[in-house]
């Protein structure tokens, strides 16, 4: 088997669950053979937003199709 990894930035209003949630549910409507995420790094912007928005960059790792 091989894989391959890729990063997704999640956002969201909430929570950072709910943006790393985000960037999950994405993976796995976009990618196939997904096997693992792993949550890297959790922010908050607050420069161009009126609230909050919680992000989380996950990796995503998949296997390749043979």
């Amino acid at each position: 088997m091989v894989f391959k990894k890729i990063r997704l930035i999640g956002t969201s209003p909430d929570s950072f669950d709910a943006a790393a949630d985000n960037a999950i549910d994405r993976a796995e409507e976009t990618l196939e053979h997904v096997h693992w995420i792993e949550v890297d790094e959790l922010g908050v912007e607050v420069a161009s937003v009126d609230d909050r928005e919680y992000q989380a960059e996950v990796t995503v790792a998949f296997q390749l199709e043979e």
